[in-house]
């Protein structure tokens, strides 16, 4: 990796948690610079805005806990018992998340909803990604003879998502598992009601 891309991965590092933590709008190129310990040139010799800044660490964010739920779910076999790998993964995560602050897709949807046609866009990309994620496990599930094929496999991939979501954001609020383990019950008895 070349200096170039180091600081660039710094800058994405630091940034990915302040604005996961802060929101766009409350994160000031100041707050990145003193994060970074960078200059202000420094860091705009990388990204040519603030919005540039919150994309690149918004996909970084991301991808790191995409990683992080493919390492628990890549040495499960089944298909539905990758998807409780998951759930299992967010249970021992929610209230120490790979990226502090929280889900970040969760805490860009809310922020970008109206104000950043840009970032919402990302986070609407984000979201597709992984529905289509949920739905291929699905899919490859029937095909193995472990999934009843006559499940409604994107309505399936919503509710885990939304009972997923729903769950970080009350354990998150009041800073208690329990509303997370609710909600991670409801979505493995779902996933039970499925298997063949």
């Amino acid at each position: 990796m070349s200096k170039a891309d180091k600081t660039r991965q710094h800058i994405l590092d630091k940034a990915a948690r302040i604005f996961n933590q802060k929101g766009y709008a409350g994160t000031s190129m100041y707050d990145i610079v003193e994060a970074t310990g960078l200059s202000k040139g420094g860091v705009y010799g990388n990204f040519n805005s603030k919005e540039a800044i919150a994309i690149a660490a918004f996909e970084h964010a991301v991808q790191t806990v995409w990683a992080q739920v493919r390492k628990r779910t890549e040495g499960v076999d089944n298909y539905l018992d990758k998807l409780i790998a998951a759930v299992h993964f967010y249970k021992d995560h929610v209230l120490t998340p790979p990226i502090e602050g929280g889900c970040p897709v969760q805490n860009m949807a809310i922020e970008a909803d109206d104000s950043h046609p840009v970032l919402r866009a990302k986070v609407v990309e984000s979201m597709d990604i992984w529905r289509y994620r949920i739905s291929r496990t699905l899919e490859k599930g029937i095909e193995a003879g472990e999934v009843q094929d006559t499940v409604d496999i994107q309505a399936f991939a919503i509710k885990f998502i939304g009972t997923l979501e729903g769950g970080i954001l009350l354990a998150q609020l009041y800073k208690n598992d329990h509303y997370f383990d609710v909600m991670a019950n409801q979505i493995i008895e779902m996933i039970e009601s499925i298997r063949k």
